[in-house]
């Protein structure tokens, strides 16, 4: 069987020979698909022992002074400015480090990115290395948020499954969220990692409040559901978009629907969620959908649990969903 080829342009970024009239301030222009790019090779150079490590053999290499006993990672130099440029050795290090900062976190990255965030981006120093490697940083746990990673914690690198030899090949995640076992292994795969047993928040038991509470909102939710689904404009958000999402609070649970512009709401446990949304208070929730706050500032301040990583796109959408209808709304207040 042939072996499918991954092109640096992916087909759904093609865009057809086509055209159509858009309307600008009373005013009709023809508008036409265009495309214009520019196809490169490069050489990673000195650093090539490096890249050819992680690609080919799941290691870190370094390289390592005679003179003063320097190993810098990734081994950028082939002779020792320090020591009138005496010939460096290559060497392996090890998979297993300490932060040498607090790394920030990208939630709203570039295109080039968008796939990737959450992530941090931090420098590790690690065992038998003198210089920190500046690496990609994830967890285990749900998605990443402040704290979870911080100057002097333990990291551990993980190899991608798929590698072409470049830095994106690996990432860290925190040694405590991993085994013994997986700690001392030397080329984690991220695919040996347990990604689908994020741990849910623990809520408090509720009382009549937070039950009659969590009744009205519900309600409130399936009635504003309703309203984006029948926006236009609302629907643009969750275009394309297909997500069953199971919510739990406090006082219930109830299942969320995105079917590619379709947005409904129902009192009801789902046994097999794409993901998990968890907040203690379901109001979280709601001045989020109302567009009275921001679900994307929910997640990042810790009031609300997302159980995987890559669904902060989820997030992203259900924001632009409550403020399309409420730009709809204005427009037509306007008129």
């Amino acid at each position: 069987m042939a072996e499918k080829k991954t092109k640096i342009i992916p087909d759904e970024f093609k865009p057809e020979v086509a055209s159509k009239v858009v309307t600008i301030d009373k005013q009709d222009f023809l508008l036409q698909n265009d495309a214009m790019f520019t196809f490169y090779q490069r050489t990673a150079g000195e650093l090539s022992p490096f890249f050819l490590g992680i690609k080919n053999d799941r290691k870190i290499i370094g390289c390592k002074c005679p003179k003063c006993g320097l190993v810098r990672v990734p081994p950028m130099v082939t002779h020792c400015p320090d020591c009138d440029f005496a010939p460096t050795k290559l060497l392996e290090v090890g998979q297993v480090g300490t932060m040498n900062s607090t790394p920030p976190i990208t939630y709203f990255a570039t295109s080039m990115f968008a796939d990737k965030a959450p992530f941090g981006r931090g420098r590790v120093i690690l065992e038998g290395a003198d210089t920190a490697l500046s690496v990609m940083l994830y967890t285990t746990t749900g998605i990443l948020v402040p704290g979870l990673i911080k100057k002097g914690t333990r990291v551990k690198v993980i190899f991608k499954n798929e590698r072409v030899g470049q830095i994106s090949d690996i990432f860290c995640v925190s040694a405590s969220e991993l085994t013994a076992q997986q700690v001392a292994k030397k080329g984690l795969l991220e695919s040996e990692i347990n990604w689908e047993a994020p741990k849910e928040p623990k809520f408090p038991k509720p009382g009549e409040k937070n039950i009659a509470d969590f009744k009205h909102s519900v309600k409130e939710l399936q009635a504003l559901a309703i309203k984006m689904s029948h926006s236009k404009r609302a629907r643009r958000a969750i275009e394309g978009w297909k997500r069953n999402i199971s919510v739990k609070t406090r006082a219930g649970e109830f299942a969320m629907y995105i079917d590619d512009g379709n947005f409904k709401i129902e009192e009801k446990k789902l046994p097999s969620p794409d993901f998990i949304m968890a907040c203690e208070d379901i109001k979280t929730l709601v001045d989020g959908l109302m567009y009275r706050g921001s679900i994307t500032d929910s997640v990042i301040t810790k009031k609300l649990w997302i159980s995987k990583n890559l669904e902060f796109n989820t997030i992203f959408k259900l924001d632009r969903l409550a403020r399309f209808l409420v730009m709809e709304q204005k427009e037509k207040k306007a008129k």
